[in-house]
């Protein structure tokens, strides 16, 4: 798999200038290896086919080759995010057997605190609040108002739908706060070797060792998912990549087993918008299955301005921004040259996609 003696040309194709210290410093470490940085107009911009003729490792967010004969000397593409339902079409991801690798196990932290941030804002009733500044009104405290029935996050029950990199940080982060975690998966995680975290992990984050949720879940079937929406959710966290599989995974059916519990949760979604049913989700957030919802990933997205979710006094909408942090581009470039010294021993590189598997 790896490059050993030969001299391996790594071709970035990125939407901002290149960040020079971090490329001096690879280059320093792999002196064998050339880096040539191509800044693009846009995340999927199409740039001209003789830029990948000779490039054998691609870095990118989302500008790759048109035709597979662009680039005949592509062995790996390094995907500068952590999705990748974006590749299904692209021909040089359905059409070969070129190695993709994602950035999975960088975003969590950031998106761990847009999770709780959002959940504290629709907790402690911010929005009423920030009103109450912007009108320069002091408010009432009576027994009678709003501000009395906030409730803290000790005992209250998160389940985590998806339990990667991203979900592994907001439990980790939600237990921290008293909060009891259910983690639900695709396949069993039955034993210690299974619940293993064996991807790229930042020092000191996430749950390695799959130690935190006190109940598990997994399956791709209605009767399992169901059996986990029905465990007296306060919060459910969508984490799961999009797939065949995932797509509308949570519609009409599930709102209302979650609206059953008594106390309808919070949704809070930074996977992707069509995992949910938009127009269940609206439904719900008016007929009271859900309490409330924050959702940084919408179907379709952009947002229409005619959507409902903007105006609904539930529901907390933001741009698809929780991912991005100005340690992104830091916390990437560690995860390429551990996967830049993996590839050059011939070792097993972190983060490679199951095409079966779909991420």
């Amino acid at each position: 798999m790896g490059g050993g003696e030969a001299m391996e040309q790594i071709l970035f194709t990125l939407p901002y200038p290149e960040p020079k210290a971090l490329l001096d410093k690879l280059r320093k470490e792999y002196p064998a290896y050339a880096f040539t940085w191509y800044e693009t107009s846009s995340n999927r911009a199409t740039i001209a086919s003789e830029i990948f003729k000779s490039a054998t490792i691609l870095v990118t967010l989302g500008t790759f080759p048109q035709d597979t004969s662009d680039a005949p000397n592509l062995k790996w593409i390094q995907v500068f995010s952590a999705g990748t339902d974006r590749l299904a079409n692209k021909p040089i991801y359905r059409d070969t057997d070129v190695l993709f690798t994602t950035m999975s196990g960088i975003h969590g932290p950031q998106i761990a605190e847009w999770a709780i941030m959002t959940t504290l804002i629709t907790n402690h009733k911010y929005k009423q609040l920030y009103e109450l500044q912007k009108q320069h009104k002091w408010g009432k405290r009576g027994q009678d108002d709003d501000y009395h029935h906030v409730n803290d996050l000790v005992g209250q029950r998160l389940g985590v739908l998806g339990y990667g990199s991203i979900g592994r940080q907001v439990a980790r982060a939600g237990q921290s706060m008293g909060m009891e975690v259910l983690a639900y998966t695709a396949t069993p995680k039955n034993t210690k070797e299974k619940r293993r975290d064996n991807g790229f992990i930042l020092p000191g984050l996430g749950d390695p060792e799959g130690e935190i949720p006190k109940e598990w879940y997994s399956g791709l079937d209605k009767e399992n998912l169901h059996k986990f929406l029905r465990q007296d959710l306060d919060l459910l966290l969508v984490s799961v990549p999009l797939t065949k599989d995932t797509e509308k995974m949570l519609g009409k059916e599930e709102f209302e087993i979650l609206g059953k519990n008594g106390k309808p949760p919070l949704l809070l979604n930074i996977a992707r918008g069509k995992i949910v049913d938009t127009e269940a989700l609206i439904s719900a957030l008016k007929g009271g299955e859900l309490r409330a919802a924050a959702l940084d990933v919408t179907d379709p997205e952009p947002l229409p301005e005619d959507s409902e979710l903007w105006d609904l006094d539930n529901a907390i909408v933001t741009p698809h921004v929780s991912g991005i942090g100005e340690a992104y581009t830091d916390r990437a470039f560690l995860l390429l040259g551990e996967n830049l010294k993996r590839w050059q021993k011939g070792e097993k590189l972190l983060n490679v996609v199951n095409r079966g598997r779909g991420y």
